[in-house]
């Protein structure tokens, strides 16, 4: 079989302006008829409907374009951008970046205009999506008894976690005395960082060489009266599934801890284990990544929160239940930790994976966990082509690997960063690293879920196998990439300096001052 030949491709580069900078005053995209007498007659004045309080005292700074400077603003942006319908993304791990399908869209943009705060009767439809995803399928899937959608994201799902155990801990009048949590190092850098937010003090664990996880000793160790509970990540970011976890959920339940499963990892287990029957008390899932909603960083996500029947009545108001053939919104809830996102959450992520989830069925679901691993076995046994890269610790990985590219950097002088930079020049989205503090040197780390076919891996490694000789040939084509991209010189200032973050156009321009 011939190697993948790579291909050429160079990135449009517009220098495109902001939105912002594009507008002219008096530009129109749509024109709105004016009201009608009897309209404006019954209505009044609209702006003392409003809240004399909420009435802002000058119009919003927005831009004013025609609907054909808007696309060609869009497009272009685009055009300058890789991602998941552009190119092969399998590098991007831990974000198991699937396909959506255009049905599912659709499905979800018919819930866009429904209001958040109309009455119960009027969205009975969607409440049985939310309820019926909840109650059939995730339950099914995680053994757990109770969901709520509310937190946004992953993360927002841990940190509902941690919530509901210092809720459960405080009613039971042991806040006090349990104020730390376990965590391990290759769990997702949440499962601390929530809890410490939260006010827990945290234990890490590290892993031993052979296994790639930490022992069971080390965890008896850590546990202790003042254990609050564990929030592990299984299998963890590096690929390495925990066999004995449900020793290890018995064994924080023994002090009185409780269990909470970081499944963002989900994929590779999907249908394959349950949360439930390793001793979980609490989970999330990663809507926006396992059941093929985009997965876009800062959102729209959705991190479904399951809980056990003890814990239900502690999940956020308000609770979506059935009574007979009737959906209601339950608040009566009184030892809720209250409200953690606004509304219902974001149930148009939760339509789009429903959708998906349904069309899979069973059968599928477990097909495209066992598919991710079969995947990434091939990508495995073709990473053994690839000049400069090994795989530290031991264990078998199922649908990813963190791998290292130490020996390339100590070889060539070439590391992650600059090989990243390189792959954009070949059509390619750089690499997922790793979370900080990179335990694994240099490492990346790819997941080809069940999205990518056999052509798809190929390519992705000819596309690593030919930037890594490239690094041993000549190191300097890396160290001055990207050559194609739509910019060429990467800024090296430190990209977490918050002196540097503009996230809204009023930020950007008090800083540009």
């Amino acid at each position: 079989m011939t190697e993948p030949k790579v291909r050429p491709y160079h990135a449009a580069a517009w220098s495109e302006p902001l939105i912002h900078e594009l507008g002219r005053s008096g530009e129109r995209g749509v024109i709105l008829p004016e009201v009608e007498a009897d309209v404006r007659k019954a209505v009044g004045k609209p702006e003392l409907l409003i809240l004399k309080s909420m009435r802002r005292k000058a119009k919003p700074g927005l831009p004013e374009l025609s609907q054909p400077q808007v696309l060609r603003h869009w497009l272009r942006l685009s055009q300058m951008t890789l991602g998941m319908e552009a190119e092969i993304d399998l590098g991007v791990g831990t974000c198991t970046m699937k396909y959506s399908p255009k049905v599912n869209e659709e499905l979800a943009a018919m819930v866009a205009n429904m209001h958040p705060d109309q009455p119960e009767e009027s969205m009975q439809g969607l409440l049985e999506v939310a309820w019926r995803f909840a109650n059939v399928y995730l339950r099914e899937v995680s053994g757990l008894d109770a969901f709520t959608f509310q937190p946004p994201g992953g993360s927002a799902g841990a940190f509902n976690n941690a919530a509901i155990m210092r809720r459960y801990h405080e009613l039971n009048g042991e806040l006090d005395q349990r104020d730390e949590i376990i965590t391990t190092i290759f769990s997702h850098p949440c499962d601390a960082a929530c809890p410490a937010t939260a006010g827990f003090k945290v234990v890490t664990l590290y892993p031993d060489e052979e296994t790639g996880y930490p022992s069971v000793e080390a965890l008896k160790a850590a546990v202790s009266r003042r254990t609050a509970g564990i929030f592990v990540t299984n299998p963890e970011d590096t690929g390495i599934f925990n066999g004995h976890i449900d020793e290890w959920t018995s064994i924080v339940h023994e002090v009185g801890g409780l269990c909470a499963y970081d499944q963002a990892n989900l994929n590779a287990v999907m249908g394959v284990t349950r949360a439930a029957d390793a001793g979980f008390d609490l989970c999330f899932f990663n809507l926006h990544k396992t059941f093929s909603s985009p997965h876009g960083s800062s959102g729209p996500g959705s991190g479904a929160v399951g809980v056990t029947e003890e814990l239900e009545e502690y999940l956020p108001v308000p609770v979506i239940i059935k009574e007979g053939e009737e959906y209601h919104l339950d608040y009566d809830r009184p030892k809720s930790i209250g409200r953690v996102r606004d509304f219902l959450g974001n149930l148009q992520v939760v339509v789009r994976a429903y959708a998906w989830a349904a069309a899979m069925g069973a059968d599928g679901l477990r097909e495209a966990a066992e598919v991710s691993m079969i995947n990434n076995q091939y990508l495995s046994e073709k990473m053994k082509e690839v000049p400069g890269v090994t795989k530290p610790y031991g264990g078998k990985r199922l649908d990813q690997v963190r791998w290292s590219l130490e020996k390339l950097k100590k070889e060539t002088g070439c590391g992650i960063d600059d090989v990243n930079h390189r792959v954009i020049d070949y059509g390619v989205q750089s690499f997922f690293t790793s979370h900080h503090p990179w335990v694994v040197p240099e490492p990346f780390t790819p997941e080809p879920c069940e999205t990518y076919s056999k052509a798809d891996i190929d390519y992705w490694i000819a596309v690593l196998k030919r930037v890594c000789e490239e690094a041993y040939e000549d190191p300097k084509i890396l160290k001055e990439a990207p050559h194609n991209s739509s910019i060429h010189a990467l800024d090296s200032a430190p990209f977490d300096d918050p002196e540097r973050w503009a996230m809204s156009w009023r930020a950007y321009r008090r800083k540009m001052k």
